[in-house]
């Protein structure tokens, strides 16, 4: 693993944070703020007869899903362990994070928005199969593509329900990166995406161990160097971490 991040020395070997232009930044509309990540509303889009009437609903969804030799086969175990586990987690880094982001960037932050993206950004995985979902092995090129299309199923399993447009993008675009054609500048996307990694490094998977959360902000470290994470939602990252530890009395490596 080598040399452990320290978080007393976060700025050591980045020259200029870098920051997201407030001028650049895609605005989605009128935000209303909120402090709380209690409502839990939109788990009513993880209840099975839902999910196979907004199938019905969409067929762009079913061509999406016959032209990639997707079966429509429902994993609602799956589901439902996202929901109380990996999707509950991610709101809560979220929460974290934007407690300890700059003023001038909570306040561009969009509280009610993220708590629903974090909780609705994987239930596309409800229609990739488990074979695939949960593999042990590595995945083939195909395999990889098939996971890939999680964002999309799930942007178009919701895109016909009313939910705010602002709740789409984040469901669509949690995993686009900087450099993509599809990459949108907004915070909300930034936080969801690095609590989303966050959580998915330090939770155990079938196909791999837990990482603890200094092994998980080294390998994060590399994708702020090379300018994929957001350096700044990183360090209010880092700062929640360090919060937890000396709360929880465990000493920081």
């Amino acid at each position: 693993m080598g040399i452990l991040f320290d978080p007393n020395k976060i700025f050591v070997g980045i020259s200029q944070p870098i920051q997201l232009n407030k001028n650049s930044r895609t605005s989605f509309g009128n935000s209303t703020k909120f402090d709380s990540f209690q409502s839990n509303s939109v788990t009513r889009y993880f209840d099975e007869n839902v999910i196979k009437n907004l199938i019905a609903q969409n067929p762009a969804l079913s061509m999406l899903l016959a032209s990639n030799k997707i079966p429509v086969r429902l994993n609602m175990k799956e589901l439902e362990e996202l929901k109380n586990g990996h999707c509950k987690d991610t709101q809560e880094i979220c929460a974290k994070i934007v407690k300890n982001l700059p003023p001038s960037l909570r306040s561009d932050v969009d509280m009610a928005i993220l708590k629903d993206g974090a909780m609705l950004h994987d239930i596309g995985k409800v229609l990739i199969p488990p074979e695939i979902l949960n593999k042990q092995g590595l995945l083939t090129k195909e395999e990889h593509d098939i996971m890939d299309l999680h964002s999309e199923i799930g942007y178009q399993l919701l895109k016909n329900t009313g939910i705010n447009p602002n709740i789409l993008n984040l469901v669509r675009y949690h995993h686009s990166v900087k450099k993509s054609k599809n990459y949108i500048p907004d915070i909300n996307l930034e936080i969801l995406k690095l609590a989303d990694m966050y959580s998915a490094l330090t939770e155990k998977r079938v196909y791999k161990d837990a990482y603890t959360p200094q092994q998980a902000l080294t390998i994060l470290y590399k994708d702020v160097q090379n300018g994929n994470i957001d350096s700044q939602v990183y360090y209010a990252l880092v700062k929640s971490v360090s919060e937890s530890d000396v709360k929880n009395n465990v000493k920081i490596s």
